[in-house]
């Protein structure tokens, strides 16, 4: 069964294929082309209140989404060319953080658990 993920790799793939870009779609350069585009998502929440920033106007949304896109290719792209399942690696990070971070000693806090 493939996932739509899967499937969005697949095409991220090809895409990089045709335009014979696998040279440049190294980790390291796909990880900093990722970080530049969490850096323009940041940037559309710079001044907005925590208000603003639940509810944004729909031009801001419009942006937000097109950075949220950038931001979802890349690191799906980043994880095929790693060779790592992304969903398989967020349920990992969840078991950890669960067992990390104890509902009844957790809740309401924003404390960091220590290291796992």
């Amino acid at each position: 069964m493939t996932t739509e993920l899967e499937c969005l790799a697949e095409r991220l793939r090809e895409f990089a294929r045709v335009r014979e870009w696998e040279g440049f779609h190294t980790p390291k350069n796909l990880a900093m082309a990722l970080a530049g585009e969490v850096g323009e998502l940041v940037a559309e929440f710079q001044w907005l209140t925590a208000e603003e920033s639940a509810n944004p106007d729909p031009d801001t949304l419009a942006r937000m989404r097109t950075e949220l896109g950038d931001v979802t290719l890349y690191l799906v792209r980043l994880a095929d060319v790693l060779g790592v399942d992304l969903v398989q690696a967020a349920r990992a990070k969840l078991e950890d953080n669960d067992r990390r971070y104890d509902a009844e000693r957790y809740r309401g806090s924003a404390r960091k658990a220590p290291p796992s």
